[in-house]
């Protein structure tokens, strides 16, 4: 895990208001250093203003103890040492609070007037002192060496601390904003892996929810058919041997038909933890990848697409069973789906308008399992009730419609014990809707009940 803004600013360590104890450490042993030297250099300080030199010692060493503050008030240590820049003493406190007072987040306004104040101190004082000592004959140089000793020694004390502060500023200013933009990224990353397993969840419910649908209407309308092929072979059995005979062979046709269907199914199931995918994953456990590799790979979500690819195959597969073709039922097999229906003592009807035309893959299958499952509907609560299928092929759409009458006798709708799960009006529903059409579904006034639907072609 990277070094973050956040784990940066830990709760300090050190006493009063150093960060670090190390911190604590450096600028007391500047302070002692400082102190010392501005002691010693209070003896002739002393000497020259005619007071004592204990009084000058202590004076010094007081003076050079204000460089322990440096951290919490620069700017006061700066001015203690310009103060005591006439008396030659606090060359040190100088230097080192320059440095500290650059290196802070303080106005450049401050820090400027800050060192010009004591390049001018500086320069002042050293250009004194220079013609003092030529004038005593301590130096024999010419004039021009005064104000080249001044402005140099002012310059050499001033302006490498100040330069050297700005670095270290900046750099510093620098390194937290990448810690801050590392810390950013780092909770972006975390959001993008908590959203991507969302997805994933989502995607498996998705695909769950259509090998759900693809199962249910490419089995329970052929088992439909036969219980209620064996409810009438049960009827019959003993009155007409011949009927009993035709029925116990669709009850087995049938049967094989939907067995086929489910092999086939969960075949394509089971191949998705064969060779193709020899580290495959429990879906409670997804893979989470970082953004770049979900962008590199043109993946949304990890476990996405093996799941999508297990509910198209699974699709593909139901709609190869049930409609017999490579590319799944089709309109032009409403006609053989009618006459089962028709097989199992439905009175059915069956009329198209408009021109027949051919339409994509998904409309077609869709449009089939709506009919489909209409009659799979009035088998379970409506046996014996007369059925209109209507197929309308317009300019822009195609529109279906079942319609049962009531059934003979009340009692006929359960009298094949086929039992309901309540899921194929919803699966019809998230079918039609997903193409952008209409679904509507519901009673009659003379009692039956319709199921409508239309869909952009």
């Amino acid at each position: 895990m990277t070094t973050t803004g956040e784990d940066h600013e830990a709760v300090p360590t050190g006493p009063w208001w150093w960060a670090r104890r190390r911190s604590a450490a450096l600028d007391g042993g500047l302070a002692l250093v400082s102190a010392l030297e501005c002691g010693a250099e209070g003896v002739p300080f002393a000497r020259d203003a005619g007071i004592p030199a204990s009084l000058g010692i202590v004076f010094g060493v007081l003076a050079g103890s204000v460089l322990l503050i440096r951290r919490r008030w620069p700017i006061a240590v700066v001015l203690v040492a310009i103060a005591i820049t006439p008396a030659q003493m606090g060359f040190l406190m100088g230097i080192v609070g320059l440095y500290t007072l650059a290196s802070c987040e303080l106005p450049r306004r401050v820090i400027a007037a800050l060192a010009g104040m004591s390049l001018v101190g500086t320069m002042i004082v050293t250009f004194v002192r220079v013609r003092q000592d030529m004038a005593r004959g301590d130096l024999t140089l010419g004039n021009w060496f005064v104000p080249f000793a001044a402005v140099t020694t002012s310059l050499g004390l001033t302006a490498p601390p100040l330069l050297l502060g700005l670095y270290v500023g900046a750099r510093r200013r620098l390194m937290e904003s990448l810690r801050e933009r590392a810390d950013s990224l780092e909770r972006e990353l975390q959001l993008l892996a908590e959203r991507a397993e969302e997805r994933a969840e989502w995607a498996r419910n998705e695909e769950r929810t259509r090998i759900a649908r693809e199962m249910h209407d490419v089995v329970a309308h052929r088992v439909s058919l036969m219980v209620v092929h064996a409810a009438a072979l049960q009827a019959v059995a003993r009155k007409d041997p011949e009927k009993a005979v035709k029925n116990a062979a669709l009850v087995g046709d049938m049967g094989r038909q939907a067995l086929t269907e489910l092999r086939e199914m969960l075949g394509v199931l089971r191949s998705t933890e064969g060779p193709a995918q020899p580290q495959a994953q429990p879906l409670s456990q997804p893979r989470i990848r970082t953004q770049a590799q979900t962008e590199a790979s043109g993946q949304g979500a990890p476990d996405a697409v093996p799941l999508a690819a297990v509910g198209a195959a699974a699709a593909a597969a139901a709609s190869r069973a049930a409609g017999g073709a490579p590319e799944g039922p089709c309109l032009s097999e409403l006609d053989e789906l009618v006459g089962q229906s028709a097989a199992a003592g439905m009175a059915v009807d069956l009329s198209v308008q408009g021109a027949v035309r051919p339409y994509a893959a998904e409309v077609e299958q869709t449009a089939y399992r709506v009919v489909q499952e209409a009659l799979t509907n009035v088998h379970k609560h409506a046996a014996g009730a007369r059925t209109y299928v209507r197929l309308a092929h317009r300019s822009a759409e195609i529109a279906m419609q079942v319609e049962n009458e009531p059934p003979p006798e009340p009692a006929s709708a359960s009298a094949a014990g086929l039992p309901s799960g309540g899921n194929g009006l919803l699966g019809m529903r998230e079918r039609v809707v997903a193409l952008g059409g209409v679904f509507v579904s519901g009673p009659t006034d003379a009692g039956g009940f319709r199921v409508s639907a239309v869909i952009p072609a």
